[in-house]
């Protein structure tokens, strides 16, 4: 959320009363004027203050206070003055008119002031305050006129700052955690197509679970706190799970929340995880545990803070990917050799466009996508650096980080692309079924007579039923992960069914090479491979059944769960 703007501006004049600062004057743009203190004069800040000290009684000797009270506006400092003669505890002010701050003069030092234009970054500083004195609830003290200057900011300050005392979670989330087993887990829902494997899989686990659902709302919108933190109470949950940090806001207020909560974090990474992380800042935690599908991204993100980094594959959900009873004698997806992915033509220019790149980084972006694939590099930026230098320092100097992140994406899109193209390539010979996106019609011609094409299948609904229907089912890897191997080298041997795959380094981690996989090194091997297993059911049989065993032994996600909630309980129970 970028910093708010006043509502209305407006400019001070100083109204003295026997040499001293009696009130300040502001008019606005179109012309009405407001007093800081009005008619009521010093009692317009004491009123809030004494209704405060009303509803805390003052805790005995050597007792900590019950709650922080949180000034939102300085005003002439009576309010502040009055609230630290009798309030034994930390005072805080948020106020962030340095106007009228220099005029009044700033906050007695005894009080922490918080003025960050960006609300969410004021809310991270209580917060931090919050925690270095015990996580007692915060109490807002509204003076009058401030929410009139800007309510965005003001507002969503009491908003989030009432939430915090209503429910007074720090005191009630104080629970011990991983003390059962399974654990309790506190899902982040969103319509993610992974989600509904993991929590089906904690069914079957026997795992305690409880949904918050992130749908499309800012992290930090008081809905949103009040339900997560509800959640936490309600349901004591031992961590909370996300995939690919969603839900994650990029200020880190979720983290923040979770930390103050000692709640522990488990984001699981299926996609790059730097293509995802180049937008977030400092949200390295202890409470924090990254788990990713690509074990070469295991050293990189520990460079990047984060100290608890563990690998872990994708899987399967065998309840819905499993051998079809009978299989029909004609279908429309009945085929020799098949092939489900996307073109990327459509993913490359839409990344394009979003980037608005100069010309420098737009002349040779294939180029760059040709080196960046055939190179060990698993990052673009890094690779620029390394080979093209030129073209770095074009890089470097984009304005924002979502522009850089569009460019490695870009490239990234563009590499695999290039790779699929060449691969697929081999496999036309066998007149093959293309499943995906129109951009396969602008890569071959022939559409309808060398090959067929189907438009894009359902995850869940269509795809268990279409791999059993190919002899062959041909996969390539994007070049985002240049050693995992991606979701299909599980899904079609559960589903009984054959797969032809290009080596990943990783591979032999989870299958025995040969006997449990048939794979590629080169797209120039695949004519021949396709020949082969289509030349010899019986051996594409052996291999099929063979990894589907391994798959129900070794790699479904009720296996990937148990391995993540162990390594949490081991890391924080």
């Amino acid at each position: 959320m970028p910093p708010t703007e006043p509502e209305s501006a407006y400019t001070v004049q100083v109204l003295r009363e026997q040499g001293e600062v009696a009130d300040l004057c502001l008019t606005l743009a179109d012309g009405k004027s407001w007093r800081l203190l009005g008619r009521s004069g010093p009692a317009t800040e004491l009123r809030p203050v004494e209704r405060f000290l009303a509803e805390h009684p003052l805790p005995g000797p050597g007792e900590p206070a019950p709650v922080l009270p949180v000034l939102l506006g300085h005003g002439l400092g009576h309010g502040l003055a009055a609230l630290l003669a009798a309030w034994p505890g930390p005072v805080a002010v948020a106020d962030k008119e340095t106007a009228l701050l220099a005029l009044s003069g700033p906050p007695d030092p005894r009080a922490l002031h918080v003025a960050d234009p960006d609300p969410l970054a004021a809310l991270k500083a209580l917060s931090r305050w919050q925690m270095e004195h015990g996580g007692r609830p915060l109490a807002p003290i509204v003076h009058p006129l401030y929410p009139r200057l800007d309510r965005a900011w003001y507002g969503l300050l009491q908003e989030n700052l009432a939430a915090s005392r209503k429910f007074d979670f720090w005191g009630r989330a104080d629970y011990p955690k991983f003390t059962t087993w399974p654990p309790r887990v506190l899902h982040l829902t969103s319509d993610y197509f992974l989600l509904g494997e993991v929590v089906r899989a904690s069914e079957r686990l026997g795992a305690p679970h409880m949904f918050v659902n992130i749908g499309s709302r800012e992290i930090a919108r008081q809905d949103f706190v009040e339900q997560l933190l509800a959640a936490v109470v309600e349901f004591k949950p031992d961590f909370v799970f996300t995939i690919n940090h969603l839900g994650v806001d990029r200020e880190g207020v979720l983290v923040g929340l979770l930390e103050k909560l000692r709640l522990p974090l488990a984001s699981w990474f299926v996609d790059n995880p730097h293509l995802i992380l180049y937008l977030y800042a400092n949200l390295s935690t202890p409470w924090t545990a990254i788990y990713t599908w690509d074990t070469d991204n295991v050293a990189s993100l520990g460079e990047r803070g984060f100290p608890h980094v563990e690998y872990l594959p994708l899987a399967a959900d065998a309840s819905r990917f499993t051998p079809p009873r009978s299989l029909p004698a004609r279908h429309p997806w009945r085929s020799r050799v098949s092939f489900v992915g996307n073109s990327m033509i459509y993913k490359v220019g839409h990344r394009m466009k979003a980037g608005r790149f100069p010309r420098a980084l737009l002349t040779g972006y294939r180029e760059v996508a040709r080196g960046f694939a055939a190179s060990d590099e698993r990052s673009v930026s890094a690779f620029l650096a390394a080979h093209h230098p030129a073209e770095h320092a074009a890089f470097a100097a984009l304005d924002t980080d979502e522009r850089k992140l569009c460019y490695e994406t870009m490239v990234t899109w563009e590499a695999t692309r290039q790779y699929r193209k060449s691969c697929v390539a081999g496999i036309l010979p066998f007149a093959p079924l293309i499943v995906g996106d129109k951009g396969w019609n602008k890569t071959f011609p022939g559409q309808g007579q060398a090959w067929r094409w189907h438009k894009e299948l359902s995850y869940y609904d269509e795809l268990p039923g279409f791999y059993p229907l190919s002899e062959v089912n041909f996969n390539c890897t994007s070049q985002q992960m240049k050693g995992a191997v991606n979701q299909r080298v599980f899904d079609v041997p559960a589903c009984g069914a054959f797969v032809l795959t290009d080596h990943r380094e990783q591979m032999e981690d989870l299958f025995e090479p040969g006997s449990e996989v048939a794979f590629y090194r080169d797209p120039a091997e695949v004519p021949d491979l396709v020949r082969r297993y289509l030349d010899h059911p019986a051996e594409r049989e052996r291999i099929a059944r063979a990894a589907r065993r391994r798959v129900l032994a070794e790699h479904t996600y009720e296996h990937r769960l148990e391995t993540l909630f162990r390594s949490m309980r081991k890391i924080y129970g």
